[in-house]
C-alpha cells in the first residue's frame, strides 16, 4: 500500500501562549492563574505552548516539566525582552535576564528564543519613553548587540534567536524590519514574524515571508480589527490602550488572512512553529477559553 505524501502545511506546528489568555506580565492580578492558562490551553487542543513572561510559568523546570507533562504539553519557546539599542551599557543587565530565560527554555526542551525589543512608549500607560525613531549609532547598537545576543545564546544554550517585530518598538514598520534584517547576520538573527503585530504597522506578511523567506525562523498568529486600527491609528493611541479596545481579535474577523500566510509559510518547506496569540489584556477570566477552542478549530480548517 502507498502512503499519501504529507502536505506542506504539516511542517507548521500550531501552538498558543499565555498572551491569548490575557497574560502581559509575571505577576498581576488581572491575569488567570498560570494553572488555569495551562488547563485551558490543554483543554482547547493546542500541544505546544510558549513559556510567557519569565516568572508566571513555574521557574522550576522539575515542577514545570511535570506540570506540562501531565496535561500533554511541550514548550516551543522562551521570551525575553531587550534595549539592544541602547548599546554595550546595558549588555550586563540584558544578559541576566536573557540567562535567566534561556536556562529555562533550554531545561524545558525547546529550541527558540523570542526577542522583544523595548518600548519606547510605555504598553500600560501611552507614556512616550524616548524618541520613536533611532539614530544611526542607535541602529548600529541594535544590530550588532542582536548578534551578539544570537551568537552567545546559541553558543551557550543551543537556542535559536527569533527577533520579533513589534508595535510601539523601534522594529515594526516594513522599513524598519527590513531595515534590520539587511543590516544582521542571518546565520545569527532570525525572524519571529508576529502577523498581527506587523498588520497593525501597515506590513503584508505574505509579501514578508515570500521575500525574506529564508530569514522566517518563527510565526506569530493574530489579526487586527481593521475599523479599530484605522480609528487608534488616526488617533495615536498607544498599543496597550489599543489592545484593551479590542484591536486585536478573534480569527477569522480580521487581517491578515491567515490562511495565505500559513500557504506562504508552507511553501518555505521548512519546520516551523505557528504560535496563537491574542493580545487581550486586560480580560475576563472565562472569556479566552471559547475563544481559543474556536481558534484552534478555524486552524484546522486552515489545514494545521
Amino acid at each position: 500500500m502507498t502512503s499519501m505524501p504529507s502536505s506542506p502545511l504539516s511542517r507548521v506546528r500550531v501552538g498558543s501562549a499565555p498572551d491569548s489568555w490575557g497574560v502581559w506580565f509575571p505577576d498581576d492580578p488581572a491575569q488567570v492563574p498560570w494553572w488555569r492558562f495551562l488547563d485551558e490551553v490543554a483543554a482547547s487542543g493546542y500541544e505546544w505552548i510558549e513559556l510567557g513572561p519569565y516568572g508566571y510559568l513555574p521557574t522550576d523546570p522539575e515542577v514545570l516539566a511535570g506540570e506540562t507533562a501531565r496535561r500533554g504539553l511541550k514548550v516551543s519557546a522562551g521570551t525575553v525582552f531587550t534595549g539592544l539599542h541602547h548599546g554595550p551599557a546595558v549588555w550586563e543587565k540584558t544578559w541576566e535576564h536573557v540567562s535567566a530565560v534561556a536556562e529555562l527554555t533550554r531545561a524545558t526542551g525547546a529550541r527558540h528564543l523570542v526577542v522583544i525589543p523595548s518600548f519606547w512608549r510605555d504598553d500600560r500607560t501611552g507614556a512616550v519613553l524616548e524618541p520613536a525613531e533611532l539614530t544611526p549609532d542607535q541602529w548600529r547598537d541594535l544590530t550588532g548587540q542582536t548578534e551578539r545576543l544570537g551568537h552567545e545564546v546559541r553558543e551557550r544554550y543551543g537556542l535559536t534567536i527569533v527577533v520579533h517585530p513589534h508595535a510601539d518598538t523601534h522594529i515594526d514598520t516594513e522599513a524598519h524590519v527590513t531595515r534590520f534584517l539587511d543590516a544582521t547576520d542571518p546565520d545569527l538573527v532570525s525572524l519571529c514574524l508576529d502577523t498581527g503585530h506587523y498588520a497593525y504597522c501597515g506590513g503584508d506578511s505574505v509579501e514578508l515571508i515570500e521575500t525574506y523567506g529564508e530569514r522566517i525562523g518563527y510565526l506569530h498568529l493574530k489579526q487586527v480589527d481593521p475599523e479599530i486600527l484605522a480609528r487608534v491609528r488616526a488617533e495615536g493611541t498607544p498599543f496597550g490602550p489599543a489592545v484593551a479596545r479590542g484591536v486585536m481579535c478573534e480569527p477569522p474577523a480580521g487581517v491578515p488572512a491567515l490562511g495565505p500566510v500559513l500557504a506562504a509559510a508552507a511553501r518555505l518547506d521548512t519546520d516551523l512553529f505557528a504560535i496563537v496569540e491574542q493580545d487581550m489584556y486586560p480580560c475576563a477570566p472565562d472569556r479566552p477559553l471559547p475563544i481559543a477552542r474556536r481558534t484552534r478549530a478555524f486552524l484546522r480548517s486552515c489545514g494545521v
